[in-house]
Order: structure tokens, then C-alpha cells, then sequence
């Protein structure tokens, strides 16, 4: 607002119509509806089947008064200390350039000023683990979401119960098949289905509540310690099926790059939270009349003429909910692959506005198989049950220690502000934790195996890289040692520009080498280009290229990208040429180096990882295509290392 409107406020009171304000609004608000449809939908499909678990199936406690009152108190903590208080407050703050998740979370570790990434080592792992695990709970979502809210035709007639595994597959199979199309079309539909979606079960909730007004009183915390103290170890168990009305916020966390804190803040607080406390009220003022629908309390609430549209509604918006925890597992593999912890795969944007549309079709495809097998394997939600929540409660407590040392080191918060925080949140965290581990023979093991195979997966990778690099210091010179042997020996130049992909600063690359040995020349123009991911989501433009004139024509080139970015030639070359280094890609000729790797007779990893990073560089996407190096102009140099 100018200082004239201000001055008219500080008069009269009374601010004048300001269009920058309201178009500031009309912003937030569609961001907001936006992250409705993409950041809420795995919290706001949980009624589905979060109290059903909790009362009903091999875990369930009796449907009594008091356990009905207790469960309701802990699901309304959990959900203001978990969701509001910790990530929506606290943890949201700790963003890299505006991205959250555990895994930008973890990255800020390592930059400037914090500390080095040996000291961290630890830390780094943990971070690195708990994005593994996110990959399970990919699996898990669609599964449980999707099969439960098929379930309900089940209730609608016995008839159709025979079909809910067949409808639920059919539908799965649906959903990933068109990921390969995106979801930019569809995408502007989510957030309206979402919100009607919470609209209608905040009312079904709502008129359940008003039959039975004493369930309100449920909002006491001393219903959930008295619930605990009573029902002891059984009690301790069923936090895990408690704690199913959390799983989506650690999505919250991720999602906040796509659309910011604010508008995420701000539908959970007006719309979310609000219906799903009426809906979860609901569902528990429904059993203290009827306990004997414990079986399946949330459909319990619906209307018999409403059955057909409430099944459909659901499972539209399980769809959704799933939509956006693939997108997830997409987005986790590309920051993994820049941040060096797997190997290129291809990455196929399928949005031109949407930077975080994107595809990845070997996750898809794992993802898909595994889904499937889940639903073939449990059968029921209520067995898929079990198997949910340890993955995310893990991925808590790793979040909950990151973000201590992220508050003390980077933040310089005090050890009583940071430790008392962190110490409120483990007291939360830790018995979910528990209880959800105790389930581990009951399906539990499966993300946590999912997550330690991708672990597995990454370590090795990068263990496998660093190995490789070794070898190449061995075989190639550094940039002075290389200068010093040119001005000794001068070689034949020829006119022409010529770019070779380096591993890594400062040393000469291997296909430089190689190509002076048995050709004896070099180009008049020489680039040696090198691609660094940094610890930032990413990096602007005017700081993307870093130039260092060697002289005699040759030029050292490195490229500074975020984990978020996808650096392509084309680009680049545009970034080099604003500087003044004129590097043409239509007649540049580019030595890619293409090597034949081999176990050595004393290998530095064991025979089984050295012949699992054998098995993933086979499988990797060539530098080529995945920087989108034109074919024509590429000249590979083959190079022979041992790992």
C-alpha cells in the first residue's frame, strides 16, 4: 500500500480498497485449494479406516464407553500435537529455499557454515533412510486407500464382496498406467473433489454429533491417559492403529516447495482440521449408539440412499490421495539420482507448468507390482493396517533429530528452546513408534524392508562412485600437471571446438587423456565441464556457471544445480555464451567416456554389492540422453576400471 493510503488509515481507521492486497489473496486462496487436492489427501482419506482399526480386527479394543472416549482424545492430541504443533509450526520452518521433506531437511546438514559432511556422517544416513522408507509407504497408500474405500460396496450388498479385491486391482493397475500421461490435466479438478470430499464427511460427522453431544468431551486429554492406564499393554497396542490418522503429514512437509507454508497453514486450519475432528467425533458418538458397527463405523454414518455416491466419492479421492504419494516417490528418486545416490534414470516431465510433474518409469512400474501384490497378498484393509505406520513414525523420529541439529547448529537456537521442542515430540512420537513396531510379524517388516533395500541400494551406489573415482586419479593427471606436459609437449591443434564431461574438479578426464594418447591432437577450443549438486534445491541462473580460463584456449566449466534441477546442455551452453564463452552445440563435438567396469582380485566392496552397482550402471541412462547431448555430435572413449 502507498504511504497516501497508509496515512488515510492512520487518520480515519479506515483502509481504502487496496487490489494488491486482494490479489494477494485470491493467490493464497488458489494455492491453497491446490494444496488441498495434492498435500491432504492420504490425512483426509484416514477416517476410512483409522477408528474401524481401532475397535475392530485382530488389534481392536471393546466397543465400551470409555474406550470410545479415550481413543477420540488421543486421535484429537495427536492430531494437534503431530500435525499442527510440530510440522505445521515447527517443523515447516526448517525449508531449504522454500523445499521441505526429510530429504532437503537432511541437506541442510551438510552446506556452508554447519558443519562438514564427514562430521554428519550419521545424521546424513538416517535422513537418507527415512526418504528410503517414504518408498514403502508408497506401496502401502494407494493399497490401503484404494481397498478401502472399494470395500464399502461390500457393505452396499454381500453380493459384491467377492469383487472388492478384483475392483480394488483394476483400479491400481488404472491409476499407474496413466501416469506416463500426468496428472496436469486432470490436477485443476483435485482440490474442488478434496474439499467436497471433507465438506461431506465434516457433515456426516456433524449430524452424528448432535445425536450425541456428550462425545465433545473427548477433546479432555485425561480420557486418553485414562484410556492407557486401563486397557495397559492392549491400550499400548492399538496407538498404532491411532496413529493411521497422522500418516499424511509427513506429505504436508514435502509438499510445502509446490505451494508454500502459508496456504498449506491455512486449509489445515479452516478446513481440514475442522472436518476431520467432526468426522472422527462422528464416528465415536455413532459407536457409543450402535457399537455393534465397529466393523466399518465410517460407512455406518452414510445414508442408505447416499451409499452409492459416498463409494464413489471415496474412492475418487483415495485415487487422488494415491496420486500424490506416487508423485512423491518420483520426486524422491530424482533428488536421489542428482544427489549422486542412484544412477540416472529418465526423467519425463509431463507438465510445462508444473516443475514437480514428473515421471519416472522404473519406479512406476516397481510401485505398481508391489501395490498390487499388497492387495492380492492381505486382502483386506484391515490386515494392510498393520503393516501401515511404521514407516512413517520411523521417518518421524529421524525428522524430529534432524530438526534438533538443524535448530541448535544452523538456527543457533538454545539447548533448552531446541531440546525442549525435540523432547515434546519424542514423548509423542516415540510409543507410536512402539506400538507400530510391535506389528512387525504382522506385516511391519515390509516397508522396513522396502526402505533398507533402497538404502542398501544408494549406499552402494555412492560407494561404488567414490571407488571409481579413485581409480580415474590414478590414470589421470590434475589441470596443472596436465598444463605443465601441453607446454612441454606441445600437441597438433585443429580448428574446432571440443567438450569432455568430467567427473570431477580440477582433474583432467580420463576421455581428454585417452584422446590425446592415440590421436595426438586437440582442438583449438577446449572445454572440461563439470556438473556439481549442490546442497540447495536450486541455484539461479546467474550463479549456475562457474568459468576458469586456463589458457591456450582451454576453459575449466562447472555447473552448479539444485537437487530439484535437471541441468541440460542446451541450457548451459545459453548460461556460457551470456558470459561470453561462445561453445556452439550444433557443431561441438562431445567425448563422452564409456566404461567397461570389472570386479578387480581385491575388490574394496564385497562381491555381492560390486556385482549389485555392476548390475545398476548397466542399467543407467547414459550421460548423453540425460543431459541431452546431441547423438550426432558425441564421441565415446573407452575406459576399463575395476571396482
Amino acid at each position: 500500500m502507498d504511504p497516501e493510503k497508509e496515512a488515510l488509515c492512520a487518520e480515519s481507521g479506515v483502509c481504502p480498497y487496496d487490489p494488491e492486497e486482494k490479489e494477494s489473496n485470491k493467490k493464497l486462496a488458489k494455492l491453497a485449494m491446490a494444496a488441498l487436492g495434492v498435500a491432504f489427501g492420504d490425512i483426509g482419506t484416514s477416517p476410512l479406516y483409522a477408528i474401524r482399526e481401532c475397535f475392530h480386527g485382530d488389534f481392536g479394543i471393546p466397543v465400551t464407553h470409555g474406550n470410545v472416549m479415550g481413543i477420540l482424545s488421543l486421535i484429537f492430541w495427536a492430531l494437534i500435537i503431530i500435525v499442527t504443533i510440530k510440522y505445521l509450526t515447527f517443523i515447516m520452518r526448517a525449508d531449504n529455499q522454500g523445499e521441505g521433506g526429510v530429504i532437503a531437511l537432511t541437506s541442510l546438514l551438510s552446506t556452508r557454515n554447519v558443519t562438514t559432511y564427514s562430521r554428519q556422517w550419521f545424521l546424513i544416513a538416517l535422513g537418507l533412510f527415512a526418504g528410503c522408507l517414504l518408498y514403502g509407504d508408497g506401496m502401502i497408500t494407494p493399497a490401503i486407500s484404494v481397498l478401502s474405500a472399494v470395500e464399502g460396496i461390500g457393505i452396499i450388498t454381500p453380493l459384491f464382496s467377492p469383487y472388492i479385491v478384483p475392483v480394488t486391482v483394476g483400479i491400481l493397475v488404472a491409476l499407474f498406467l496413466m501416469q506416463h500421461h500426468g496428472t496436469a490435466r486432470v490436477g485443476g479438478v483435485f482440490g474442488p473433489i478434496i474439499f467436497l470430499w471433507f465438506v461431506t464427511i465434516g457433515v456426516l460427522g456433524l449430524i452424528q454429533i448432535v445425536q450425541q453431544p456428550r462425545i465433545l468431551a473427548a477433546a479432555f486429554p485425561w480420557h486418553g491417559i485414562a484410556f492407557l492406564i486401563r486397557n495397559k499393554m492392549h491400550g499400548f497396542i492399538v496407538l498404532g492403529a491411532v496413529f493411521l490418522v497422522v500418516t499424511g503429514a509427513e506429505a504436508l512437509y514435502a509438499d510445502m516447495g509446490h505451494f508454500g507454508r502459508r496456504p498449506i497453514q491455512l486449509i489445515w486450519a479452516i478446513l481440514v482440521l475442522p472436518m476431520l475432528l467432526l468426522n472422527y467425533f462422528g464416528q465415536g458418538a455413532l459407536l457409543l449408539a450402535s457399537p455393534g458397527e465397529a466393523h466399518h463405523p465410517f460407512y455406518a454414518m452414510v445414508p442408505g440412499w447416499a451409499l452409492i455416491p459416498m463409494v464413489v466419492l471415496a474412492t475418487v479421492a483415495t485415487i487422488i490421495a494415491s496420486q500424490a504419494v506416487i508423485t512423491g516417490a518420483f520426486s524422491l528418486t530424482r533428488q536421489a539420482i542428482q544427489l549422486g545416490y542412484l544412477p540416472r534414470l529418465r526423467i519425463t516431465h509431463t507438465s510445462y507448468s508444473q516443475i514437480g510433474q514428473i515421471y519416472v518409469a522404473p519406479v512406476n512400474w516397481m510401485l505398481m507390482l508391489c501395490t498390487i501384490g499388497l492387495v492380492l497378498g492381505f486382502q483386506s484393509s484391515s490386515k494392510l493396517a498393520a503393516a501401515y505406520g511404521v514407516a512413517v513414525t520411523s521417518t518421524m523420529l529421524i525428522t524430529t533429530t534432524i530438526f534438533y541439529v538443524v535448530a541448535r547448529r544452523r538456527w543457533g537456537w538454545s539447548r533448552l528452546l531446541a531440546g525442549g521442542l525435540a523432547s515434546l515430540f519424542f514423548l509423542v512420537d516415540f510409543p507410536f513408534f512402539l506400538a507400530s513396531i510391535t506389528k512387525i510379524f504382522h506385516g511391519a517388516w515390509f516397508p522396513l524392508a522396502i526402505g533398507g533395500v533402497f538404502f542398501v541400494m544408494m549406499l552402494t551406489w555412492e560407494r561404488g562412485r567414490e571407488i571409481l573415482a579413485d581409480e580415474r586419479k590414478i590414470i589421470v593427471p590434475t589441470l596443472a600437471e596436465f598444463r605443465e606436459r601441453l607446454q612441454k609437449e606441445p600437441p597438433l591443434r585443429v580448428s574446432g571446438q571440443a567438450i569432455f564431461l568430467s567427473g570431477r574438479p580440477n582433474v583432467v578426464p580420463v576421455t581428454l587423456v585417452h584422446n590425446l594418447k592415440h590421436n595426438k591432437i586437440l582442438h583449438n577450443e577446449v572445454a572440461i565441464l563439470h556438473f556439481r549438486t549442490e546442497d540447495l534445491p536450486r541455484i539461479p541462473n546467474l550463479e549456475k556457471v562457474e568459468i576458469e580460463k586456463l589458457g591456450s584456449g582451454f576453459y575449466q566449466i562447472i555447473v552448479h544445480h539444485g537437487f530439484m534441477e535437471e541441468p541440460k546442455i542446451d541450457m548451459i551452453l545459453a548460461l556460457l555464451h551470456a558470459k561470453g564463452i561462445d561453445l556452439k552445440l550444433d557443431s561441438a563435438s562431445f567425448y563422452l567416456g564409456r566404461e567397461r567396469l570389472s570386479i578387480g582380485a581385491h575388490p574394496r566392496m564385497s562381491h555381492w554389492r560390486s556385482n549389485l552397482f555392476l548390475f545398476m550402471s548397466r542399467n543407467a541412462m547414459d550421460a548423453a540422453a540425460f543431459f541431452d547431448v546431441p547423438p550426432s555430435q558425441i564421441i565415446e572413449v573407452g575406459v576399463q576400471l575395476e571396482l
